[in-house]
């Protein structure tokens, strides 16, 4: 593919940078690169491609990022060498900007965030999730490596309960970055430093402003997740994002940030609070005309709730392979299976997607692994316990 850029020419000001910014509406980009000794890069279809025009200089970088640091932060860039924010461009949308010091050379990351939210069914978000946001509290995490595209999954699910609910939602952001407009239910958007000091504080404070729903852009640290469990079990439903390419990982890396003596007892209040899981990652479509949303689903049952009790987490890849009928879970690779089947993604990109290329082989052979629990199901067995009908798996 050619570079996305043509006949720019060497910027310096606020109008240079909107005039890169116009490149991520008509190339589709969803990431733009800014650093010194090279060309404005964009990132199209998953893939960084250099803009055509000459390099920027590291004095260029700092002029055209200038004009959009905000006040508040730019003692705080010098001391800690970086910095998130996010503004808006009127007639093209809102971008979220991490300033960050390479080599003492500023450098920056920009990523588009469209002012209208796709709808779950639009984004090819599991069905199930909507099941999960009637629920009245407990827990719901949505993981996948950076830019996997979770920001714009969970702002699909805010939009939904907005769409039927009459909920208190407040999210609780670092930074804001879709921004809602109040339907059925009224939506509270805070952002760190501007609108509060440390993520525990404000989850903190937030259980005194009376919400239904509250929404953590990211869980980073032990105190965070601790104080997001105890919210889902006191009685609110708790949205979140966890860096982690799949569900047993996100299980892993919550139970990892405690400490030894405390990991029985968060073992517990995961095990009855976390309603679900849903990782995920964008592939490039077999047709070249964008990405598409591959997951894997977990949903608490009662296996998986004994599984997170008693720290048998390697079960839960088995009982996601056999909960697809009656929990409606899958794992990656049932859905790669499926995208490659119906056309949506190439063989070769379905197999460097997964985890487990081997398994995905044996699946697309024809030879399924799931077949006897499939006749069990039709005849009316428990294919894990007995006669009689699933109760979980």
């Amino acid at each position: 593919m050619g570079a996305p850029v043509e006949k720019l020419h060497a910027v310096d000001n606020r109008e240079d940078l909107l005039f890169l910014i116009r490149a991520f509406l008509k190339y589709s980009a969803s990431d733009m690169h800014l650093r010194p000794n090279r060309p404005p890069l964009y990132r199209i279809n998953g893939r960084i491609l250099p803009a055509s025009m000459p390099n920027l200089s590291a004095a260029q970088i700092e002029r055209i990022l200038g004009p959009f640091i905000p006040s508040t932060l730019a003692d705080a860039l010098q001391t800690k060498r970086q910095i998130d924010f996010s503004f808006e461009v009127e007639e093209f949308g809102r971008f979220r900007c991490n300033i960050f010091y390479s080599m003492n050379r500023l450098s920056a990351a920009i990523r588009r965030i469209p002012f209208d939210i796709p709808s779950m069914d639009v984004l090819r978000v599991p069905a199930i999730l909507k099941s999960i946001l009637e629920k009245p509290r407990g827990l719901l995490l949505v993981t996948g490596s950076t830019g996997s595209g979770k920001s714009t999954t969970m702002a699909s699910l805010v939009q939904h309960l907005n769409d039927t609910q009459r909920s208190h939602i407040v999210t609780i952001e670092d930074p804001i970055e879709y921004v809602f407009k109040d339907h059925k239910s009224v939506i509270t958007q805070r952002e760190l430093g501007s609108d509060f000091p440390t993520m525990h504080e404000a989850l903190s404070s937030c259980m005194r402003q009376d919400p239904d729903v509250i929404v953590v852009g990211e869980m980073r640290d032990y105190t965070t997740i601790q104080t997001a469990i105890t919210a889902a079990e006191t009685g609110h439903l708790v949205i979140s994002t966890l860096h982690t390419n799949d569900a047993r990982s996100a299980l892993d890396r919550i139970l990892d940030m405690f400490p030894g003596d405390h990991k029985n007892q968060i073992r517990v209040q995961l095990a009855s609070s976390l309603l679900g899981i849903v990782a995920q990652q964008l592939l490039t479509r077999a047709d070249g005309k964008g990405r598409i949303l591959a997951s894997e689903v977990l949903i608490k049952s009662p296996s998986v709730e004994h599984a997170i009790r008693t720290n048998q987490l390697e079960q839960i890849n088995d009982i996601m392979n056999k909960s697809d009928l009656y929990y409606k879970m899958h794992t990656m690779n049932m859905d790669l299976d499926h995208l490659i089947r119906d056309g949506h993604i190439s063989f070769d990109e379905g197999l460097s997607a997964s985890a487990n290329p081997d398994d995905l082989r044996l699946r697309l052979s024809g030879i399924d692994r799931k077949e006897g629990y499939d006749y069990a199901v039709q005849q009316n067995e428990d294919p894990t316990h007995g006669n009689g009908s699933p109760q979980d798996e």
